[in-house]
């Protein structure tokens, strides 16, 4: 009740009203408390002065598609498209888009030094279609490829989340999808792959935790065989 009010309340303001929700199951524990805060960039390539806005959105974005349409361009160009994951490397340990490239990104500025490193060049004239989570970080990512010559690139309308939905596991999507809240990963079918592998015994698992050294916020796969009473310790940390 208090989340539909939410939602209302917030579409009552003229800049919101046509805002895409999405919703998915968990307990009132599994998300963090909403914030507000202004910053440079809605999220921090590192790059303000390149990423041009307007009334509608990003300026220079890769062109939106819907997931049909995703699935479309696969049936019509086959081989030559390419999946780009524009998320932090981790998260595609546990669910990407079948045989997606997965930049070497720790965290979000690392994709400009990879995309400027010259290792992908050779994918300047192909049709690449930049996804993530919900679609957000894609709408900067695009326009970024698109000013360092990648001349043909799309961006999937509401991210994995939309594409997952409508598809669950019967379409490109493979494995879970991790998610920045408690819960930490999301199924949407019920023969999801296990693509994630554990960290001490190479078991297959989807299941994060986090190291024991709060500072360092790796986030390591631990199967059930592996898992102990007290958190574990990521390689750097031993």
């Amino acid at each position: 009740m208090d989340v539909k009010l939410y939602v209302r309340e917030t579409r009552e303001f003229e800049a919101f009203k046509d805002i895409d929700f999405k919703w998915s199951e968990g307990l009132g524990d599994d998300f963090p408390r909403l914030r507000v805060r202004v910053r440079d960039e809605i999220v921090t390539f590192g790059v303000p002065d390149e990423v041009k806005v307007d009334e509608n959105g990003i300026i220079g974005g890769g062109q939106h598609l819907s997931p049909r349409e995703v699935n479309q361009l696969v049936e019509e160009r086959g081989d030559d498209v390419v999946f780009f994951d524009g998320r932090n490397a981790f998260e595609a340990r546990i669910g990407k888009f079948k045989n997606a490239i997965v930049p070497d990104t720790r965290v979000t500025p690392d994709f400009v030094r990879e995309l400027e490193s010259g290792k992908y060049d050779h994918l300047k004239d192909r049709p690449i279609i930049s996804y993530c989570t919900g679609g957000v970080r894609c709408e900067v990512l695009s326009a970024i490829m698109k000013n360092r010559g990648f001349n043909e690139v799309y961006q999937i309308k509401g991210g994995i989340v939309r594409y997952a939905e409508e598809y669950r596991d019967k379409g490109l999507w493979e494995g879970s999808l991790y998610v920045f809240d408690a819960r930490l990963r999301m199924e949407f079918g019920k023969e999801e792959k296990i693509l994630g592998e554990c960290d001490f015994c190479q078991s297959p698992t989807n299941d994060f935790y986090n190291c024991k050294i709060l500072s360092c916020r790796t986030r390591l796969l631990v199967c059930s065989d592996c898992v102990t009473d007290d958190e574990p310790l990521c390689l750097n940390c031993r």
